[in-house]
């Protein structure tokens, strides 16, 4: 395929994958990040020349591009580190929980993309930011949805300083925040992932300005999938007859329940869901093959060739996670419908193999935040089913259009919210929860890299 000044190579068979993943030199994704950071974080020209220096490692782990990907890496294994941040951002998700559930015999009605997105942004974003965090000021983080609004426009539109005036106007207004909560220390009290990557722009001699800038960009790795994939998991879950039911045996097998000096108390432990609860991780593994349009890219650094297959130097490389998770000769028959049960144990036979599942991409890029952004929307969900009840106020679940979604994203994003009903749980009016996570190394495996099976 070719576009104008550009030659474009599109792999989709597993075993192909898997090789371009080795050759992770000559087909290279740091030159893409680094053009797109530069183009969307709006960086200054001195920023972006730190930013291309080693960029692709071919001189060794040094430079801030090898720098902050050790640095991620690092903070967001599973360890007592990511153990800090899912505790605050459970902790988080509860309170919203807390506020979200109606008195006994009353219904609340809400958007239902609207909420999950704004209790998944503070709960995220406190995780990752601290005390002091910039997204605390609502104003904020609604300028940060409006910049992802507008990602489009600020990459391919034309003259973006002014087809692109509101949503640069919205980065600006977030670099800014954050330049504040650099200045004030706010990132000493953060997470450990802040600091690593914090450090590491400092030891490159990034300036404050620049740093800023960068996080927006950042921020928009921990928050752009996290929300819609949690949509996706509720709603289809509810949509489907009698799963709902059937997740809920699940949880409540795994929650204790005692007595309190004026109510029972329900525990649920996150770490207990991830080894007990395999319909829920089932559905929400299958929800992320069924909803999921990211693609992988790499630029071709000098002229290769993949299998039988000449590639030009200069030229892109792209795998798009769509096409893999709709191809009826790896996924079945059955590829284009949702089904929970595609990925329980028993089903094994019935799927392709580890590398075929792309919805965290793969390989030495494969995303380092896919634990965290696990356990947060199986906490979200988990907890969700088991204190609420939901309807929607039409009558009929829907499942809205995505044609919008935006150029960054993993997960399909709703073109329209859906208005829901919510009500406590019958029997469970009176109870009051604590959510816990005692560890997390115990992982949920959906890729090659955490299976064990060979790569």
């Amino acid at each position: 395929m070719s576009l104008p000044g550009q030659k474009i190579y599109v792999v989709t068979k597993p075993e192909l994958i898997q090789t371009v993943q080795k050759l992770h030199r000559t087909l290279a994704f740091p030159p893409i990040e680094a053009k797109f950071a530069s183009k969307i974080c709006g960086a200054s020209l001195e920023a972006q020349t730190i930013l291309n220096m080693n960029m692709n490692g071919d001189d060794g782990d040094w430079g801030l591009s090898m720098e902050s990907y050790a640095a991620m890496r690092a903070a967001l294994k599973p360890g007592s580190q990511l153990d800090d941040m899912n505790r605050i951002m459970i902790q988080e998700i509860s309170q919203s929980l807390n506020s979200l559930q109606p008195a006994k015999g009353k219904i609340q009605k809400i958007n239902m993309y609207t909420w999950l997105r704004d209790a998944i942004t503070i709960a995220t974003t406190r995780s990752v930011y601290g005390p002091m965090n910039p997204f605390n000021d609502k104003a904020i983080a609604d300028a940060f949805w409006d910049f992802e609004s507008g990602l489009m426009s600020i990459l391919v539109g034309f003259l973006p300083s002014i087809s692109a005036r509101k949503p640069i106007a919205a980065r600006t207004k977030v670099a800014n925040a954050f330049e504040a909560y650099y200045k004030a220390g706010g990132v000493e009290k953060a997470s450990d992932l802040a600091q690593r990557r914090y450090q590491a722009e400092i030891d490159n001699k990034v300036s404050i300005k620049d740093i800023a800038r960068y996080e927006v960009g950042g921020s928009i790795a921990i928050l752009v999938n996290t929300a819609p994939a949690a949509f996706w998991t509720l709603l289809l879950m509810h949509s489907h007859p009698g799963l709902v039911n059937d997740i809920r045996k699940e949880v409540d097998a795994v929650t204790e329940t005692t007595a309190g000096n004026d109510s029972l108390v329900k525990s649920l432990d996150i770490t207990r869901i991830k080894k007990h609860c395999p319909l829920l991780l089932s559905t929400y593994q299958e929800v992320l093959r069924y909803r999921s349009m990211g693609t992988s890219v790499r630029e071709v650094m000098e002229d290769t060739y993949l299998d039988q297959w000449f590639l030009k130097k200069g030229a892109m490389l792209q795998m798009p996670s769509r096409i893999i998770h709709q191809d009826a000769n790896l996924w079945g028959s059955n590829v284009a419908d949702f089904e929970p049960r595609r990925f329980l144990k028993e089903e094994r036979q019935n799927r392709p193999q580890y590398v075929c599942f792309r919805a965290f991409g793969g390989g030495k890029t494969l995303c380092p935040g896919r634990h965290f952004a696990t356990n947060e929307i199986l906490a979200v969900v988990a907890v969700f089913i088991a204190r609420l009840d939901m309807e929607p106020s039409g009558g009929q679940w829907k499942l809205p259009t995505t044609t919008n979604t935006n150029v960054a994203a993993v997960v399909m994003e709703p073109d329209t919210d859906i208005e829901v009903e919510i009500k406590a749980r019958e029997g469970f009016e009176d109870v009051k929860w604590a959510i816990k996570l005692y560890d997390s190394e115990e992982i949920f495996a959906m890729v090659t890299e955490d299976s064990g099976e060979t790569k």
